[in-house]
């Protein structure tokens, strides 16, 4: 157990996608791939770890939960990096599950100056080895994965689930986007939740791959392929939340159909604006409020002269808004090109939706989202893409739903 106290808090984050700085030399290949990364951060993530480490110490959550993506493209070295930086952690446990881009990804790359070269991947045994403090305070281990459970104190049961898909030794090939949850996994997960109803212990799940479509327009490789068996067993066990990554996107979604399920998906800290959830546990109720990560009174005094860092959010913005509208842009710029100021508006105005629905905050009155569909950007965006036409009309909501808190009652 971790801890005694009836009400107590855990951060969660996901995607962190950290690459070692050992692993380049800021050269020619790795600033291509940072310009091909789709909005992710690669240069700072150390830091910025190492920052929400430090917050940490000051605040002194229970836990700090990662959903997975750890690393970049399950390079052997980042995993380590990772875990080294998290050893900072004095009142707070790491409690880490892969994802789909941490093992035995045949992407695992070192940067060199022009050059890429093969780095070691990670094993199942390795992942166990370098997050080897996660397992020991764990109360079971799934022997068919790396799922595993934790007790969080006298209430609540974690259920820390693999949900991904790999082979048995190291390979060239891409990672898997889509992901499940085998047949032996869902057996063990099963045996954790009769355990929980017969200890009294209300079970909260964590994986990498989502529970439900979070977007209906992009939701293959996502959503788990057998997302159908697994709300079979939070039905049958009255599972009341979820945590989740993979898409990127600050997402909620709340019990659906017969599934009472509330799945909370996390964005992505190494893009966006640091999002992270703050789950608070109190006797009858559980809090969940998205919060973003603020790191610069949490700089060395070194760091601080670092303009970037110091303006980190506006640098992730930009970073994040010029990779969606540049993609869009290069696309139309034949066909417009005696409009360049229609071409920016249409960058603009795709990447300020996409923005905004990563972040969660796709809230909009139904009076604004009119508006917005009367500009002369969005008509010529989707009557020259007609493929965005669906995606884009998901990226908002006029529900009046949050996407940055919720509470759950018991």
């Amino acid at each position: 157990m971790i801890t005694n106290d009836l009400n107590t808090e855990i951060w969660v984050i996901s995607d962190t996608h950290l690459i070692a700085d050992n692993l380049h030399d800021n050269g020619q290949a790795f600033s291509q791939m940072q310009k091909t990364s789709q909005g992710k951060d690669l240069y700072y993530q150390e830091t910025a770890l190492s920052a929400f480490c430090r917050m940490a110490n000051e605040k002194k959550p229970a836990a700090i939960v990662v959903t997975g993506d750890v690393t970049f493209n399950g390079e052997r070295e980042s995993a380590e990096r990772f875990a080294k930086i998290f050893r900072s952690l004095k009142d707070t446990k790491l409690l880490v599950i892969p994802g789909n881009h941490d093992i035995f990804d045949g992407w695992a790359r070192e940067f060199r100056g022009k050059k890429q070269f093969y780095a070691g991947e990670i094993s199942p045994m390795f992942w166990k080895s370098i997050f080897s403090k996660c397992y020991r305070a764990s109360e079971d281990e799934d022997s068919s994965s790396l799922a595993y459970s934790v007790q969080l104190n006298p209430n609540y049961l974690l259920l820390m689930l693999d949900s991904n898909y790999y082979g048995k030794e190291e390979t060239t090939e891409a990672p898997h986007t889509n992901g499940g949850i085998s047949k032996d996994e869902l057996k063990w997960i099963e045996s954790q939740l009769k355990k929980a109803s017969q200890d009294n212990l209300r079970p909260i799940l964590f994986m990498h791959h989502n529970l439900y479509a979070h977007n209906p327009a992009v939701d293959r490789g996502y959503v788990l392929d057998n997302a159908d068996d697994l709300r079979r067993l939070c039905s049958r066990y009255n599972v009341k939340m979820a945590f989740s990554g993979h898409i990127h996107a600050q997402n909620i979604l709340g019990p659906q159909d017969m599934t009472p399920t509330t799945e909370i998906v996390t964005s992505s800290f190494c893009s966006n604006d640091q999002g992270y959830g703050v789950v608070r546990f109190h006797n009858h109720h559980i809090s969940y409020v998205r919060k973003v990560f603020d790191m610069t009174p949490y700089l060395t005094d070194e760091e601080k002269k670092n303009y970037t860092l110091s303006h980190f959010h506006e640098y992730l913005e930009d970073l994040q808004l010029g990779s969606i509208a540049a993609h869009l842009m290069q696309s139309d710029m034949k066909k417009f090109h005696n409009n360049i100021d229609l071409i920016r508006g249409m960058g603009r105005l795709f990447a300020s939706m996409n923005y905004n629905f990563y972040t969660g905050h796709n809230y909009l009155k139904q009076s604004k989202l009119d508006e917005v569909h009367d500009t002369e950007a969005y008509k010529t965006l989707i009557k020259q893409h007609p493929e965005y036409r669906l995606y884009l009309k998901t990226l908002y909501d006029t529900s009046d739903h949050s996407n940055l808190n919720v509470k759950i009652r018991y």
